[in-house]
Order: structure tokens, then C-alpha cells, then sequence
């Protein structure tokens, strides 16, 4: 049975950084597709950031390009979310989520994963 795990969410002040874990177990993340989603308060969950199972190839939604980095330890079976320059438009539960196909979705939508976690909520202050 696949699980994940998030943590690392936390209150931070605008323009602070956090780093989100997602360790997984059941599952080997270098054979999946590992996604960051965030759901805002009234909001639907959206895309946030993808990392490849082979290659690690990686795509980001426009809102957090440039601010945002995924990454994997693939010994540790953790995914990664640094988030650095928050703003309040950043606040969110933020979730993991794995699909099985090894290469990145072209248009990632929560339908499509195979596994979630329960969350991790980042609130940013102005």
C-alpha cells in the first residue's frame, strides 16, 4: 500500500522560504511521476510542480517558476518542495501526489494521480 507523507508546512512572513518533504513508502518514487498540488481556501487544487520518474525532468506552474524547486532523494524516497520569495498568494494545503507513468503529464490535473497525501498547510503573512 502506497503512503505519503507530507511535512515542512508551517507560518512564514512574505518574501521567507520553506522546504516540504514528501517521503513515501510502498511506492519507489524514481519509477513515478511525483507531484506538488495546492488547494487555497475555496479554491480548486492546482498544479504546482512535477519531477519525472526517469531522467527527473521537471515543470512548474507558472505562478511559482522561478521561485519554486522540486527535487527527490531517491535513497531517502523523498520529494522535495523548496518554495523561497512566499507571498500570501502562496497560501495553501500543500500535497504530494505520485502517478504511476514514468513521464511527466503535459497539463498535470489532480483527476489523474494514482496516490495523495493528506497535506500540508503553508500560510504566508503579509
Amino acid at each position: 500500500q502506497v503512503q505519503l507523507v507530507e511535512s515542512g508546512g508551517g507560518l512564514v512572513q512574505a518574501g521567507g522560504s520553506l522546504r516540504l518533504s514528501c517521503a513515501a513508502s510502498g511506492s519507489t518514487i524514481r519509477l513515478s511521476g511525483s507531484y506538488w498540488f495546492r488547494q487555497a481556501p475555496g479554491k480548486e487544487r492546482e498544479f504546482v510542480a512535477a519531477i519525472s520518474g526517469i531522467g527527473g525532468s521537471t515543470k512548474y506552474a507558472d505562478s511559482v517558476k522561478g521561485r519554486f524547486t522540486i527535487s527527490r532523494d531517491n535513497t531517502k524516497n523523498t520529494v522535495y518542495l523548496q518554495m523561497n520569495t512566499l507571498g500570501p498568494e502562496d497560501t495553501a494545503v500543500y500535497y504530494c501526489a505520485l502517478d504511476a507513468r514514468l513521464y511527466l503529464l503535459p497539463s498535470p490535473s489532480a483527476s489523474a494521480m494514482d496516490y495523495w497525501g493528506e497535506g500540508t498547510l503553508v500560510t504566508v503573512s503579509s
